[in-house]
């Protein structure tokens, strides 16, 4: 931990954390490219245990060139999908698809994540396979069925649009264009897409106040049931606890009693995995339909009806979801508290993060690439 606040100026404001990431140890043509560190601003609450590396530090430059690449169709097989093809903006960075469909057509075999808050995830993908957001970037780019397509091709292509070697030159010294640079540059980008505004946000620093709906929604969100005492409560904050909502960890959440996608056992080859899957965050989930690694359910009501009344039993069914004798648990919800959910459900959504600009398409207002060069939008 000691090493840890050597490298990284660490400054605390008021209800915010605001990091300085710069490694300490600089190569010799630092001096020279004097790369802005990346100011990184999110509630203190969230906390300072966050997935950065010293191998890759945030700096303004290699921030902008993410985002350029992250949105660049040449980074596949036939010039026609971007990373922003299936994690777009307005959508919270999903698709609103069920499977989204390769380069080739192709769909992939689970719903596309949601990429928010990626700075506080350990373990990527639905079965956390890959630890970190530069893992993580090479399976989609790389994936037969998905953008289809080597990094050294990628490098390649990238080297015939001119305007990206002041980019590259500025973001890591060398205008050399590199697989490892591209994977760098999209992880920087991804690693700033934090989700900070909503409603219950406001209501955590006690700027808002709950509807009388969305309170009475609260309560049940973070409340066990009990029927031996009475108590009410759907106990979703069991799995989505704190004010990230997410626990990182895996379940089966009882959607079928024989799983047949395998899920986090294709990782660590243990039955008991087998159906349990990494456990996503609920931030902005009024805008990621739809839900579940299929996306099964086309609505959140479908989702809180699943959790209320349909919880199928399982082999490997996540205790939360079972009684002593291992029988599924459906809470059986009234119709007013299934509305009470749904409106704290929704205090969740951040209309600034889906509109925020540094986080949008820079090709959008300009229109795409010529054959060998584009226009770069200045930051």
């Amino acid at each position: 931990m000691k090493r840890h606040y050597r490298r990284y100026g660490i400054v605390l404001a008021t209800g915010t954390a605001v990091i300085f990431l710069a490694a300490a140890f600089r190569p010799p043509h630092a001096a020279r490219r004097n790369p802005t560190p990346y100011t990184l601003s999110y509630p203190a609450y969230f906390g300072n245990r966050i997935n950065t590396t010293d191998d890759n530090p945030l700096t303004n430059e290699g921030v902008s060139l993410g985002r350029h690449l992250f949105y660049e169709k040449r980074l596949s097989a036939n010039n026609s999908i971007s990373c922003g093809s299936c994690h777009q903006q307005a959508h919270a960075f999903t698709d609103g698809r069920a499977f989204s469909p390769g380069f080739d057509g192709v769909f992939t075999k689970r719903s596309a994540m949601s990429l928010c808050n990626l700075l506080w995830v350990r373990h990527f993908f639905w079965d956390g396979r890959a630890a970190s957001p530069e893992e993580q970037v090479v399976t989609p780019l790389t994936d037969a069925h998905e953008m289809g397509q080597s990094l050294d091709s990628s490098a390649r292509k990238l080297r015939a649009i001119h305007s990206y070697a002041p980019l590259f030159t500025a973001a890591f010294g060398s205008d050399s264009i590199t697989p490892d640079r591209i994977v760098r540059a999209i992880a920087q980008f991804e690693r700033t897409l934090i989700s900070a505004q909503s409603p219950y946000d406001r209501y955590i620093r006690g700027e808002y106040q709950p509807t009388v709906t969305e309170q009475r929604g609260l309560v049940l969100f973070y409340t066990n049931p009990d029927r031996n005492r009475g108590i009410r409560g759907a106990g979703c904050g069991n799995c989505h606890s704190g004010p990230k909502v997410f626990n990182e960890t895996y379940h089966n959440n009882g959607l079928d009693s024989i799983p047949t996608d395998p899920g986090r056992a294709d990782v660590t080859g243990m039955d008991y995995d087998r159906g349990r899957f990494r456990v996503v965050t609920l931030r902005n989930i009024a805008l990621t339909a739809p839900y579940m690694h299929d996306g099964r359910f086309a609505t959140l009501q479908a989702v809180i009806d699943h959790y209320s009344d349909h919880i199928l039993p399982s082999l490997t069914l996540s205790p939360s979801l079972k009684d002593t004798a291992n029988r599924p648990v459906n809470v059986q919800l009234t119709p007013e508290e299934k509305a009470d959910l749904l409106a704290f459900l929704r205090m969740l959504t951040d209309s600034s993060f889906i509109t925020d600009p540094r986080f949008s398409d820079p090709f959008a207002d300009a229109g795409h690439h010529t054959k060998t060069d584009h226009h770069i939008i200045s930051e």
